[in-house]
């Protein structure tokens, strides 16, 4: 049995005990979210596909720990000018894992 779900803008394929990072969420560590932007469930072969949501399906997960993902570099240069900046960033995560699939 699986689910796709849209957790804060972004669309993940989940099954239960399965562990995933998502954008930053605040909520405390071991905190249980539901999630019921559900937009498909497949239960054995049989596929339920919302329009856009399907009505009584969520997705429980538990939160985990708050990490930083790779640093990526962002570098701007035109030539001939001495122009050059260079920036970075990391990305913020929230490691989750899906406790239960309910539809």
């Amino acid at each position: 049995m699986y689910a796709i779900v849209e957790i804060r803008g972004q669309q993940f394929k989940v099954e239960k005990d399965q562990k995933l990072f998502v954008h930053r969420v605040t909520a405390d560590s071991g905190a249980d979210l539901e999630i019921e932007k559900v937009l498909l469930v497949d239960k054995n072969g049989a596929v339920t596909v919302g329009a856009p949501f399907v009505s009584g399906a969520k997705v429980i997960l538990t939160v985990g720990d708050q990490v930083k993902g790779d640093k990526v570099l962002i570098f701007h240069k035109k030539r001939r000018k001495g122009y050059r900046k260079l920036n970075g960033h990391r990305q913020q995560f929230t490691q989750v894992t899906v406790k239960d699939i309910i539809a």
